[in-house]
């Protein structure tokens, strides 16, 4: 059971990817539409020893959504 579990996480990462890519491909068209959260900037930690920098930031568009709708299309015929 674990191992669908993996698979369907792949699946909708494979799926940002590629509907990411495409929405960069096709620049300029709804296709690219979408919106950035997270942080603009990142978190500096610094310990004197060592500096840690954190950030993290996601970008979602149309073609991403689409590319995770066809991800988990196929992961229901796989499984």
């Amino acid at each position: 059971m674990k191992k669908w579990n993996w698979t369907l996480v792949i699946l909708v990462l494979i799926g940002f990817v590629i509907g990411r890519f495409i929405g960069t491909y096709f620049d300029g068209s709804w296709l690219n539409y979408g919106q950035n959260f997270g942080l603009n900037s990142p978190v500096i930690l610094d310990l004197g020893f060592i500096i840690l920098t954190l950030g993290l930031q996601i970008s979602i568009n149309i073609a991403s959504v689409i590319g995770v709708i066809i991800s988990l299309v196929v992961y229901r015929f796989i499984r």
